[in-house]
């Protein structure tokens, strides 16, 4: 009985992995077409205590590409308590933008919610210039040709909401490798729901929509009582309002680079974090590719215990064990390939032993255990 159920949950998973994996090849590369420069943008970047990455971000936003004129930043204050402020208006003195002409521009967050980050972002598109809203973190660095991808794509595919690709910076620590597969593999998952027509992730980090289409679903209102979150919410909105006009932009000149955690404790409150939305998403399918992988590595733990007590044979275990580390290997690959990441692989066996013990105890604390996000710690 045991054997016939690990069996039948390493081939859904199998098949679930192997689906997106066939659907991030039916994503295709974006080609950037050189097309006049029409659509303008306000990018919005929340922060809170970041002190230390705030000149690194405002350096990748003075080496944009785009027109400064055609893009504004706004910057939004999140009760920061370290000197991030002050480092920001000294940059801005040091008047890397045409501060003239308002492009870049700090404001307080007007708390309403129990989601700071969400309420930040509210705050930064009441006073916005133009219709489209692009977000990003404060510890990201932006692509000199971010903004020229997402015009081509909006000219070309007339889109109203665009999720783009995010990745780690890479180091050589083996935390650093670890959460930065794992990181890829939910970008990977990313891609291949947009190739499947079931888009069920994206990431705030490298994330736009029309102002107008925000208004239309009400921004954050119905999700606002849960921290996290501003990104999937989100997504599961325009795509209910117009799936057609949702895209994913397949581009290396569109990827962000971000900070991995520091430390094993930081990656867990992380993880805790993203966790946490689960039970509020109310996409099936989103819920269904949660189960199945958590099973998936669910039953990667149970494989020892079984033989132990000889509710699986030895073969058996192997194959499944296997036929799991293909599969995902299959999708990682593709992934990293197109991040350009591939050096990563030199971990991949020994984190795959790690991960279903991550994964299954991120799952089980989740559902009791608050997290620390910024200094302040949240419940469930």
């Amino acid at each position: 009985m045991i054997s016939f159920l690990f069996i039948f949950i390493i081939m859904a998973y199998l098949f679930i992995i192997g689906w997106l994996s066939y659907g991030f090849n039916k994503v295709d590369d974006f080609k950037m077409q050189d097309l006049p420069l029409k659509t303008t943008f306000s990018v919005v970047i929340p922060f809170r205590n970041e002190a230390e990455n705030l000149p690194k971000l405002l350096e990748s936003i003075s080496k944009l590409n785009y027109p400064k004129s055609m893009f504004e930043v706004i910057l939004v204050d999140d009760d920061s308590e370290d000197d991030s402020v002050a480092i920001l208006n000294k940059l801005i003195s040091d008047r890397p933008f045409d501060c003239a002409q308002g492009d870049i521009q700090v404001i307080k967050n007007k708390r309403t919610s129990n989601s700071p980050k969400k309420d930040a972002i509210t705050s930064a598109i009441r006073v916005s210039k133009y219709d489209w809203i692009v977000t990003t973190d404060a510890d990201c660095i932006l692509p000199q040709y971010w903004l020229d991808t997402f015009n081509d794509c909006i000219q070309l595919n007339h889109s109203n909401c665009i999720v783009a690709p995010v990745t780690y910076h890479s180091k050589t620590s083996f935390l650093n490798r670890f959460q930065t597969l794992d990181f890829l593999s939910l970008q990977g998952a990313t891609i291949g729901g947009f190739g499947i027509k079931k888009p069920f992730l994206c990431n705030g980090a490298n994330f736009a929509y029309r102002k107008s289409e925000f208004k239309s679903v009400k921004g954050f209102e119905g999700n606002d009582t849960i921290a996290s979150g501003d990104d999937v919410f989100l997504l599961e909105k325009f795509i209910k309002l117009d799936a057609k006009k949702v895209q994913y932009l397949k581009s290396r000149h569109a990827i962000v680079t971000t900070n991995a955690t520091k430390t094993m404790t930081d990656l867990i409150q992380q993880r805790l974090r993203w966790a946490s939305k689960t039970s509020q998403n109310t996409y099936w399918f989103t819920k269904a590719v949660g189960l199945i992988v958590f099973l998936g590595n669910f039953v990667c733990l149970g494989l020892l215990p079984a033989m132990y007590f000889n509710g699986i044979t030895l073969k058996t275990a192997i194959a499944l064990f296997v036929i799991k580390l293909s599969i995902d290997f299959l999708l990682l690959f593709k992934t990293v390939r197109f991040f350009k990441q591939e050096t990563l692989l030199v971990s991949y066996v020994f984190s795959s032993f790690l991960y279903p013990i991550f994964n299954v105890c991120i799952a089980f604390l989740s559902f009791f255990t608050p997290y620390n996000w910024k200094g302040r710690r949240f419940a469930k």
